[in-house]
């Protein structure tokens, strides 16, 4: 156990603590964990309760680092079973908001100033409070712009990396010990957290992310992304333009309109996804705010996903190719995006019985009833049966669909998806072909060809260095071998054991003839005992033989 490890035992008793409070006896002993004292001593819990109900209450009261690693995982369908998902999208993530003394102190420590240098006007009381941050309404003293500050919670960047360092040996415990999470790669799962945490720690990412996002939407009418300060902006906090406006369900638009917020909603998440490569992460509800003239709002850019335009074009196909119901196109287009366990048994033949039972589910739907985002989360699920791994951004993209999706059903239950979709997404599919693509494409097959040319004669060159020195070795695996080495050993092994035997045979005969005494029966002892051992080896080679046979 590592000194770091060692000073934060505590905590990591506590997380012991919870887990069996909430019924999760066997990791802890299964993980040998420090507070295995308690078993006796647990909280009763509610018998009616799930499994994954248990798993959300266990990170709930581990408090706002766990809060946030359920989230993060609730973007992860290829690798958290669906009941888990739906529970973890339940996590509460409001708190106590901190004292006013404290969130100067960040403000001040960030920009190296007095907050009355710099504000002429800021709120005590926090507009919003999170486990992250507060978000603070104030005035800019230099411009008089009206902004929101999100300011950092102090000590909880330190709070999170104790929790991801513990969290991270739990993880690697149970890769170690416990047969049933080997496949599900926890240490791998715990970085791709811990990296998503770190980035959405840093506000002055987020900043660019919404600089990004404002460039992607300067000629969309419909949508509107605040104006990030980064003058007044650092890695703890955050000032951006305040936006009033009401929450999408909240909003006053007529009946009538609600159709039309919905195919608008639902078209600015398809432009993220598959025209700009670059997406709003998590697009729930309090996220989404109707401005004038029914315009979207889009707040919140810790977390965002990337397509490259290769995935892009793959995931386009894959949807067409589940909305023809081609499951051959659907499995190809599935194996390029999804990588394959080392580990793992692939059945390429199951893979394809999956998907086709799925298609088969979507035949007897009309296209007003399919949603798409529920089709690739029960693709991706096939994916995670299956023992492959989707890449995280197209994880985080599946859970972003679906979340705009069901907002837009919410808006207006009778919108056909498929029909509002199929547009735009055969718009795209059509641009990819276009003069220009095909152009920028070609021109990056030939970078990369000239790139390997300019590689290729050192690459060679290398190679006959080595051979020429002596030290090139190739190494050859062989595959299902074992059988046949198995029979080749027993084979020299009886042929060997025969030899010996027929060895014992002649010399025993040998000492025959000579008459050396003692006697046995008439004959010399010595040959005679050399007789009898041959006989009972070759009766017990004979019958190892047939008995091998019968086997």
């Amino acid at each position: 156990m590592s000194n770091k490890t060692v000073a934060h035992l505590g905590r990591l008793k506590d997380i012991a603590f919870t887990l069996l409070k909430f019924g999760f006896d066997d990791v802890v002993i299964g993980l040998d964990l420090p507070g295995k004292k308690f078993l006796g001593k647990k909280h009763l819990i509610d018998p009616a309760m799930t499994k994954w109900e248990r798993i959300r209450l266990t990170l709930e009261e581990l408090g706002p680092g766990f809060i946030k690693i359920g989230q993060i995982l609730s973007l992860r369908p290829d690798v958290i079973p669906g009941e888990l998902l739906l529970e973890l999208r339940k996590l509460q993530d409001e708190v106590t908001p901190e004292s006013f003394e404290s969130v100067t102190g960040v403000v001040e420590s960030e920009l190296g100033r007095p907050l009355g240098e710099i504000f002429s006007f800021f709120d005590s009381k926090p507009l919003a409070a999170a486990s992250l941050s507060q978000v603070h309404r104030a005035i800019l003293r230099d411009s008089n712009k009206v902004v929101a500050v999100k300011v950092q919670r102090p000590g909880i960047r330190q709070v999170i990396e104790i929790d991801l360092h513990l969290l991270e040996i739990i993880a690697n415990k149970a890769h170690e010990k416990l047969e049933k999470f080997k496949f599900h790669n926890f240490p791998g799962i715990v970085s791709e957290i811990k990296k998503v945490l770190t980035r959405e720690l840093d506000f002055s990412r987020e900043a660019r992310h919404m600089l990004i996002a404002g460039h992607n939407f300067a000629a969309e009418p419909m949508a509107y992304i605040p104006k990030a300060y980064e003058k007044y902006s650092s890695r703890r906090m955050l000032t951006m333009e305040l936006i009033m406006g009401s929450r999408m369900f909240e909003s006053e638009a007529a009946v009538e309109d609600r159709h039309q917020l919905a195919r608008t909603g639902l078209r600015l998440m398809i432009k993220q996804i598959f025209a700009d490569g670059f997406y709003h992460a998590d697009p729930h509800p309090g996220n989404v705010l109707i401005i004038e003239n029914n315009i979207f709002c889009l707040l919140d850019w810790g977390m965002v996903g990337r397509l490259t335009a290769t995935s892009r074009r793959t995931v386009l196909e894959l949807v067409q190719a589940a909305i023809d119901k081609d499951s051959e196109t659907v499995m190809e287009n599935l194996l390029e995006l999804a990588s394959i366990d080392t580990d793992a048994d692939f059945d390429e033949k199951k893979l394809e019985n999956d998907i086709v039972d799925i298609l088969d589910t979507y035949h007897s739907l009309s296209l007003q009833e399919v949603r798409i985002g529920n089709l690739l989360l029960e693709l991706s699920d096939i994916v995670r049966q299956n023992r492959l791994r989707l890449p995280l951004d197209l994880s985080v993209m599946i859970k972003a669909l679906i979340t705009a999706e069901g907002m837009a059903r919410e808006l207006y239950p009778e919108l056909n998806v498929v029909k509002e979709s199929e547009p735009f997404i055969q718009q795209l599919v059509m641009e990819q072909w276009q003069p220009l693509s095909l152009y920028k494409r070609l021109k990056g097959r030939i970078r990369r060809i000239t790139r390997f040319s300019k590689r290729m004669p050192k690459a060679l060159n290398n190679i006959i260095t080595e051979l020429e020195d002596g030290r090139l070795s190739i190494r050859f695996v062989h595959d299902n071998l074992d059988e046949f080495l198995d029979s080749l050993e027993n084979s020299t092994n009886r042929l060997t054991f025969g030899i010996i035997i027929g060895s014992i045979i002649i010399g025993s005969s040998m000492i025959i003839t000579t008459g050396v005494k003692p006697l046995l029966f008439g004959y010399p002892a010595l040959g005679v005992v050399g007789y009898l051992v041959s006989g009972l080896l070759g009766l017990w080679l004979v019958f190892n033989m047939i008995r091998s046979r019968k086997l």
